[in-house]
């Protein structure tokens, strides 16, 4: 019978590996049972839960599914997957729970609820909810030749630590805070408020996940009123509807524009960038002073330097002129005198001959 079963499925799935078929025995399109609809046309319904399941980290939860009509599902077999991966979370057949199949990380933490399976409905309970628990399943019902599946989601949520809110120091214009907060699934909601409760659309933030996949978050703003006074960070759990928030107070003289001692040295500031440009005009002003003084001196005694220059040339000039015109005289007087003696010699010589 079983061996007819299958060959008479196999057609349904040409081709899909072994690991997404429902039963091992049944060749089953898993997308045939995403909604809560018989994948036979005659035996029974189920369905799952229309709204997700929401189960807190490190507590329990049951993943019920429903049996239309009512009818009893203890002598059923019975399989929870992940609906993603086809993988069983848990396998319920010949009346007993069958580990040969099932995830590792489902092992020890999961049961069958059988106080229900007599009530038209049977649910798998896991303990321990873990993050890697969040997502998709799949729960799907045999008898004989009848089965049938349908989706189920379950959310997992955990809220964290609360927010630790500290002051890093002036930036900007402002004072920059800091929020941080782990420990949160999912992804947690920060939001900053002032003291009246207006929302500060302007802020940075950044998050990690841990090895657990629990999320790890830190918040900076810039609060750049100083009278602001208090700031809130909130952070909060969407799946939970759970919050934490911590308020600081921001003293206003901690902002730079309110703060006497930025005044005081911005005064300060400006009285000194004063001095030293009068400083500065007034030495500059004197170097100048000194330079023209400097380069008149300079010129005065270039020109005394020139005229005496002037001067020595003027008496050298004339003392060789002096000496020209001595030795000129003495030359002509030298020649006069030889003239006179030969005149002399000539007068005497003719007067001996007479």
């Amino acid at each position: 019978m079983m061996a007819h079963v299958i060959q008479h499925l196999s057609p349904a799935c040409p081709g899909l590996p072994t690991r997404l078929c429902v039963f091992p025995a049944l060749t089953l399109c898993l997308s045939s049972f995403l909604t809560p609809t018989s994948v036979s046309t005659e035996g029974f319904f189920v369905a799952g839960p229309s709204d997700p399941i929401v189960a807190v980290l490190g507590g329990d939860t049951v993943l019920p599914c429903h049996v239309f009509p009512p009818i009893s599902a203890e002598d059923m077999e019975l399989r929870w997957l992940r609906s993603k991966s086809s993988e069983a979370v848990f396998i319920y057949q010949n009346r007993v729970k069958q580990d040969e199949g099932q995830m590792a990380r489902y092992a020890g933490r999961t049961s069958l609820v059988s106080d229900f399976l007599a009530q038209e409905e049977a649910a798998v309970r896991i303990q321990r909810v873990q993050v890697s628990d969040n997502g998709l399943y799949t729960c799907f019902f045999r008898k004989g030749g009848f089965y049938k599946g349908a989706s189920l989601e379950l959310k997992v949520a955990g809220v964290g630590s609360a927010p630790q809110v500290r002051i890093t120091g002036p930036e900007e214009d402002g004072v920059r805070v800091v929020c941080t907060a782990s420990g949160w699934f999912p992804k947690p909601q920060v939001q900053w408020r002032d003291l009246s409760g207006e929302k500060f659309l302007a802020f940075s933030e950044a998050h990690s996940q841990d090895a657990e996949g629990l999320f790890s978050v830190e918040v900076a703003l810039v609060v750049r009123d100083s009278s602001a006074g208090n700031v809130t960070c909130s952070v909060l759990n969407t799946v939970l509807g759970q919050e934490k928030a911590m308020a600081i107070f921001i003293p206003e003289p901690f902002f730079p524009q309110a703060s006497p001692w930025k005044l005081a040295f911005s005064v300060s500031l400006t009285v000194l960038m004063a001095l030293l440009l009068g400083a500065g005009y007034y030495t500059m002003r004197e170097h100048f002073r000194k330079l023209l003084v400097m380069r008149e001196k300079e010129n005065l005694r270039l020109v005394k330097e020139q005229d005496w220059w002037m001067e020595e040339e003027v008496l050298k000039d004339t003392d060789e002129l002096r000496t020209e015109l001595g030795w000129r005289k003495s030359t002509y007087l030298a020649a006069w005198r030889k003239a006179q003696l030969y005149a002399d010699w000539q007068k005497e010589k003719f007067q001996a001959c007479e």
